[in-house]
Parts: C-alpha cells; structure tokens; sequence
C-alpha cells in the first residue's frame, strides 16, 4: 500500500488526469450533470498539481472546487440542457376546453366532447357541471378527463 500511495504522490498530475478520466467516463453512462463537475475539478487540480502544494490541500481543494462548480452551475446547465417536452397525444389535450356532454356530478362521471372525440370526465373539485356547459380539462388519469 505505501508503494502504491508513493507511486501517486510522485505522478500527482497523472493521478488528477485519471480522477478527469474515470469523472467524465462516469458521466457519459449516467448523464446526470453529476460527475462532470468533478472532472472539471479534477482537471484544474492537473495544473494545480505542479505546484508545491501538499495532497491533503489538492484533495480539499479539489473539493471545494468540484462542489462550487456543482451547486452553483449544475441547476442553470439542466434547466438550459432540459428539452421542451412537445406534448402528444392526450397530454396535448390539457388545458384546452370541452363540451361538457352528459352531467358531471362529485361521485359520477360525466362526458365530454374535445375535437370530436368523447371522453369520460370527472371534475376536479368535486363539482357539479351541467350538460352544455364549457369547462378545461386539468388533467387525464387513465382514459379520464378531469375537468373544471
């Protein structure tokens, strides 16, 4: 084990290209903007590295580093990287109005009419709606409109 600890101590940079390494090979097989923090960390610790600085001081600063990067930049990178989910099929339908076609009451399901299509409906607050009535539909849970 003290040949190993030595070998690392004495190829500090190689050690932090590595960490860089196995950081980014991680991340390319979760992709959760997790361990690339830590190769970026890791990465500036190379340079680090090439200074006289003692390992227990690269490793704390390594960390600070790699969580910096993580809580500060990790929200704004998934919030960018995030795609815009293009709604289909009955998720589509939420938040756009119907025809309410039989009456909808608390504990009885009614129908709706969307695009031509009836639905079986259910109201979202427990609501009485009449038969002609407009409502939106919140919700689809199964082959139920919850409607408003």
């Amino acid at each position: 084990m003290n040949e190993i600890s030595q070998f690392i101590l004495n190829n500090l940079p190689w050690f932090w290209v590595a960490v860089t390494v196995i950081c980014i090979v991680v991340e390319a097989f979760t992709m959760g903007l997790t361990t690339i923090w830590f190769a970026l960390g890791a990465a500036v610790m190379i340079f680090v590295s090439m200074t006289n600085i003692a390992f227990k001081w690269q490793l704390l600063l390594f960390v600070v580093i790699s969580c910096a990067l993580l809580f500060s930049t990790r929200p704004f990178a998934l919030k960018k990287l995030q795609s815009k989910k293009i709604k289909t099929n009955s998720d589509s339908l939420i938040g756009k109005k119907a025809i309410v076609t039989e009456k909808i009451e608390p504990l009885q399901k009614g129908a709706i009419k969307i695009n031509g299509i009836e639905w079986t409906a259910a109201s979202a607050n427990d609501s009485v709606i009449e038969k002609g009535a407009e409502c939106e539909i919140t919700d689809i849970q199964g082959a139920t409109a919850i409607v408003k």
